[in-house]
C-alpha cells in the first residue's frame, strides 16, 4: 500500500484499534494462473496466547481467524504462505462545497491497515473449536451483549470439522490514515464539521478520528 508520510499512523496505536474496532478484515493470498488471487472476509482478533507488547510495524503478533473449509480460498493456503489481511475503518466522501474555494476537487477521506504475515493453518479440531471460541470471547466482550456460549460448546463441536481456523504470525503493517491532513488547518476543521453534523456512523467516526489528530 502506497502511504504518502502525511497520511501515515498520527499516533501509536492507532493501527491496532482500528484493527480491533473494525475485525472483519480481507485475506488476500496468490492464487493459480487461470484463477488469480483469492480473497476472503472473515473476522480476525489478536491471538489470546500472544504475550508480546505490540510493535510499532506490528511485527511479532500473532493475529487468528477462521473461514469455511469448503471455501476454495482454504485449499489454495500453503503453510508458510505469505498473506495479506486488509482491515477498513472509517471513511467518508468530501466534497467541494466544503472548502470554500475554487478551484477545489473532491476526495475520500479513509483510513485502513494491510497487515503482511505468514499463515499457519490449524489442523487439530480442539484448536480450531479454541479459535471459535476465543473469537466469540472477543466480539461479546468488545460488540456483543454478554452472551454466555456455555450452552452452545457441544454445537460448536459439532460443526468444528468445518472450520478452517488459521494463525498469522506477522512480519509488518502499514495504516492509511488519509484525514485531510494535507489541507490547510480551518479547511480541515470544515470538513470535520461537516463530517459531525451527518448522521451516517460513517462520516461521524471520521470527524472524531480527525479531531484526535495531533
Amino acid at each position: 500500500m502506497f502511504v504518502p508520510d502525511q497520511y501515515r499512523e498520527p499516533v501509536s496505536g492507532w493501527m491496532v484499534d482500528l484493527m480491533r474496532k473494525n475485525p472483519l478484515a480481507v485475506l488476500v493470498s496468490n492464487g493459480g494462473p487461470e484463477g488469480g488471487p483469492f480473497a476472503t472476509h472473515l473476522p480476525v482478533i489478536k491471538d489470546p496466547g500472544m504475550t508480546e507488547e505490540w510493535t510499532a510495524d506490528l511485527s511479532g503478533a500473532s493475529l487468528l481467524g477462521h473461514m469455511n473449509r469448503e471455501n476454495p480460498h482454504w485449499a489454495a493456503l500453503e503453510p508458510g504462505q505469505v498473506v495479506l489481511l486488509t482491515f477498513t475503518g472509517p471513511h467518508a466522501y468530501v466534497s467541494p462545497t466544503v472548502y470554500e474555494k475554487s478551484p477545489a476537487a473532491p476526495t475520500w477521506n479513509f483510513t485502513s491497515v494491510h497487515v503482511r504475515g505468514v499463515i499457519e493453518k490449524i489442523e487439530s479440531p480442539e484448536e480450531t473449536l479454541a479459535v471459535v471460541q476465543s473469537t466469540v470471547r472477543s466480539f461479546e466482550g468488545e460488540m456483543g451483549t454478554g452472551w454466555d456460549m456455555t450452552g452452545s460448546v457441544d454445537y460448536f463441536r459439532s460443526i468444528a470439522p468445518g472450520v478452517g481456523a488459521f494463525r498469522v504470525a506477522v512480519t509488518g503493517a502499514e495504516g492509511m490514515f488519509k484525514l485531510s491532513q494535507e489541507q490547510e488547518p480551518h479547511i480541515r476543521e470544515r470538513v470535520r464539521d461537516s463530517f459531525a453534523q451527518r448522521q451516517c456512523s460513517r462520516h461521524i467516526e471520521t470527524a472524531k478520528l480527525m479531531s484526535d489528530l495531533p
